[in-house]
C-alpha cells in the first residue's frame, strides 16, 4: 500500500448525501463536470475525466468515484467485461432534478460481473455523457464475486492517496453523512458520522449507500488498515479497507 496522504451490485440503488445550495439542474448536468478536462483520443472529442475505483462487498461490487454534483450521482447503465477490462457506462440523473452546484467526489456503485476475478488486477474504463476515463484496481487475495451480500459495511482504497470508499446498507433516503475522518492509530482510521436529526423521516428499505472520504495519512504503509465506523447507526464497527 502506498503512503496515504490527502488529495482533495443487478440494479443497485445509490444515495450519497452532501450539503450544498440547490440549483435547477437539467438532464445530464449531474454527471459531467464542466471543469478540468482534455480531449480523449479514444472517443471522438469527449473529455477525459480522472476516475477512481475501490473494491467493496467482498469483491461483489466496485465503487466508481467521479467528480461532479454531490447530489446528482450517475448510475451504471451497462457493465461488460472482456480481456481483463471492465467497461462501465454511467448515465446522469434524468428529469428536472435539483442538483447542488458543487464539484465533489461521489460514488457510483457497480456490480462486478461473475467472470471477473477480484484476486487479479483489473483495468476499468468508464464512459459518461461526453466524457471518459480509466483506472486500475489491484487484485486482492480472498475477494470473490457471486453469492449473496451479507449487508455488512465494507471499504476500499482508491488510487488517490488517502481516499477510500465506504459501502453501508440501510435507508436509501437517509444515507450516513461523514462528519470527521482521522487516523487514530498506525493501522486504524476512525470515521465519525453525523447524528441525524430527531425528526428525520426515512424510507424503510435496505439499499447500498456509497460514501467517499479521505484521511491525512496512515503511518504504516505496509500494514492492513481498518476503518472504525462510529456515530449515527454505527457503534465502533471495525472493517478492513481493501487495498489498491
Amino acid at each position: 500500500m502506498a503512503p496515504r496522504t490527502r488529495t482533495t451490485l443487478a440494479g443497485l440503488g445509490l444515495a450519497v448525501l452532501l450539503t450544498g445550495v440547490l440549483t435547477a439542474c437539467a438532464t445530464g448536468s449531474g454527471g459531467t463536470p464542466s471543469t478540468a478536462g482534455t480531449p480523449s483520443d479514444d472517443d471522438g472529442g469527449s473529455t477525459e475525466q480522472e476516475v477512481g475505483a475501490a473494491w467493496l462487498d467482498g469483491g461483489r461490487a466496485i465503487g466508481i468515484v467521479t467528480q461532479g454534483s454531490s447530489t446528482c450521482i450517475p448510475t451504471a447503465e451497462e457493465t461488460t467485461y472482456a480481456d481483463g477490462v471492465l467497461n462501465v457506462t454511467l448515465v446522469d440523473v434524468e428529469g428536472d432534478t435539483a442538483c447542488t452546484a458543487d464539484l465533489a467526489p461521489r460514488v457510483s456503485l457497480v456490480e462486478v460481473p461473475g467472470n471477473v476475478d477480484p484476486e487479479q488486477d483489473l483495468e476499468i474504463k468508464v464512459t459518461g455523457d461526453g466524457w471518459s476515463g480509466d483506472t486500475d484496481l489491484e487484485g486482492v487475495p480472498g475477494l470473490a464475486t457471486g453469492g449473496e451480500t451479507d449487508y455488512l459495511p465494507s471499504a476500499g482504497w482508491t488510487d488517490v492517496d488517502g481516499q477510500f470508499v465506504i459501502l453501508t446498507w440501510g435507508s436509501s433516503t437517509c444515507p450516513p453523512v461523514v462528519e470527521n475522518t482521522e487516523a487514530t492509530s498506525a493501522t486504524e482510521i476512525t470515521v465519525t458520522f453525523a447524528t441525524p436529526a430527531e425528526d428525520q423521516v426515512c424510507t424503510m428499505d435496505m439499499a447500498p449507500r456509497g460514501t467517499v472520504t479521505s484521511v491525512l495519512e496512515v503511518e504504516d504503509e505496509d500494514a492492513e488498515v481498518f476503518a472504525i465506523l462510529t456515530g449515527a447507526e454505527f457503534d465502533n464497527v471495525r472493517i478492513p479497507i481493501y487495498p489498491n
